[in-house]
């Protein structure tokens, strides 16, 4: 099996960095992943890219090029897929129209409800019975992109953002591997 080169983006924790990581190191798995992308020099997910030898850059997304640095080390690196794992940015217009591969994303909630940030807040507060995870192609809207995977549970009365979090990342795991495959079959 040829693997796909991915590039995976973080702003933080780097759990799904870690996880798909993992899973790579499978013969199986049908991407490699080459390069970590981070616009968060603090990001503790930097120390996955570290312990299992990837390169990774840090980028600096004051500067007026940065998307131009990050397209030439995509190139670089001949990635393929870039994989969206907690990136706190969005991606231009403009960066999406030059990287004519694959954006894919995960986000903290059954899209299309809770597009953007404070996801849990916003589930708690609207007194939601069901939340879960998506995986979804990027496109130029924000989280709106067309759906690969969803996963769900139902959510206990007594839950607080950080149990519903630790329950949402669990099932991130299983469902970003999981998107990455169905993908990968309709494109080989």
């Amino acid at each position: 099996m040829v693997k796909k080169k991915a590039c995976v983006f973080i702003s933080g924790e780097g759990s799904n960095l870690r996880n798909l990581l993992k899973r790579s190191r499978d013969y199986n798995f049908p991407i490699t992943i080459k390069l970590v992308i981070s616009n968060n020099s603090k990001a503790r997910g930097i120390n996955f890219a570290k312990k299992y030898s990837i390169p990774y850059l840090i980028i600096n997304t004051k500067l007026r090029n940065f998307e131009n640095l990050i397209l030439n080390n995509l190139k670089k690196n001949g990635i393929n897929i870039i994989c969206l794992a907690g990136y706190m940015k969005i991606i231009s217009k403009k960066f999406l129209r030059s990287f004519k591969k694959q954006i894919i994303n995960i986000h903290p909630s059954l899209l299309p409800k809770f597009k953007g940030l404070n996801t849990f807040k916003r589930i708690l507060r609207k007194k939601e019975i069901k939340t879960g995870c998506t995986v979804h192609f990027v496109n130029e809207k924000l989280d709106g992109g067309r759906i690969i995977t969803q996963k769900s549970f139902y959510i206990m009365s007594n839950f607080s953002e950080f149990e519903l979090k630790k329950r949402t990342q669990n099932l991130e795991h299983i469902a970003y591997p999981e998107a990455i495959v169905k993908i990968s079959r309709i494109n080989y």
